[in-house]
């Protein structure tokens, strides 16, 4: 079943405008494409289109996605339907907007999960020093640990974004917003090492412009570096499940742990908004809670 073409430049001309407007990634703009076009398949059944649905409409497109979809997934959809119709509101394509009155599930707050400080150490002694590729794995865990950044920003980084006198490293985030991230001694000291010895004998005289190289000569991918995180952490004992994600939120919790500013934290991780890291002093609570127990007389 095809979009009717009405539906479909809708779509598109809603994409391109909050793509321009906020820079989103491609991940996020194929999300609003999926909800949205998923509920224009829909409409026909109906006899609508997106720009003749009415409040009734989208309750029953809900009604029939709720027994299919978790929260969270709900959550999304119907923040993707307020987007196109306040959009569509403010050019002028419609009236009024048919989800003024629909509300959002409430989603219970879930911790992010993290690694204590000794899994940490565990994982990131893990790899094979003596070998050129285990000299980048090391490089790599150890700037993902000591910066908190995204995978995607990892794999992203170019070897002119970094400053290993400096000691810090531009990172590309979410939106294609920049930030300076210090990356602590012992990160820059393995960066160092495999910038000078392990990169050198991984290309073999290609070039590439990336900082972190495969043995074909090309930039690490997200894909490839999960899989190898997963490995380490079976050699380093950890029967957690794990991601590289799992390494930005310890990065963010241990620093809380040790005192530092939410302010600190939120620019460090690079998020616009600061209710976005306040999670993590959810994370930090739980963690005094625990020591209060353990050690306090009366715990």
């Amino acid at each position: 079943m095809e979009l009717l073409e009405a539906d479909a430049a809708q779509l598109e001309a809603f994409l391109d405008h909050i793509w321009l407007e906020d820079g989103l990634s491609k991940n996020t703009l194929e999300s609003y494409r999926l909800d949205l076009t998923s509920f224009a398949l829909w409409l026909p059944t109906q006899n609508k289109q997106l720009l003749t649905v009415d409040l009734a409409d989208i309750q029953q497109y809900l009604a029939v996605k709720f027994p299919q979809s978790k929260p969270r997934s709900i959550s999304r959809l119907i923040a993707s339907l307020r987007r196109f119709y306040r959009y569509a509101l403010r050019e002028n394509l419609i009236k009024i907007d048919p989800t003024i009155q629909i509300q959002s599930p409430k989603l219970p707050r879930s911790l992010p999960k993290s690694l204590n400080e000794d899994e940490v150490v565990a994982l990131l002694n893990a790899p094979n020093f003596n070998e050129p590729a285990g000299i980048r794995d090391k490089a790599m865990l150890e700037l993902l640990y000591a910066c908190g950044l995204r995978v995607s920003e990892l794999v992203n980084i170019k070897v002119t974004e970094v400053s290993i006198s400096d000691g810090v490293v531009r990172v590309t985030g979410k939106g294609s917003k920049t930030r300076l991230v210090p990356m602590g001694e012992e990160a820059a000291d393995w960066l160092s090492r495999y910038i000078k010895n392990a990169r050198v004998e991984i290309l073999q005289k290609r070039l590439c412009d990336a900082l972190f190289v495969t043995n074909r000569g090309e930039a690490m991918t997200r894909q490839a570096f999960w899989y190898l995180i997963k490995r380490y952490a079976l050699l380093a004992g950890i029967n957690k499940p794990i991601s590289p994600h799992v390494l930005r939120h310890a990065f963010a919790t241990h620093l809380l742990n040790h005192g530092a500013d939410l302010r600190v934290v939120q620019m460090l991780l690079g998020h616009s908004d600061i209710s976005t890291t306040q999670i993590y002093t959810h994370v930090a609570r739980e963690r005094l809670k625990q020591l209060h127990s353990v050690h306090h007389p009366r715990g």
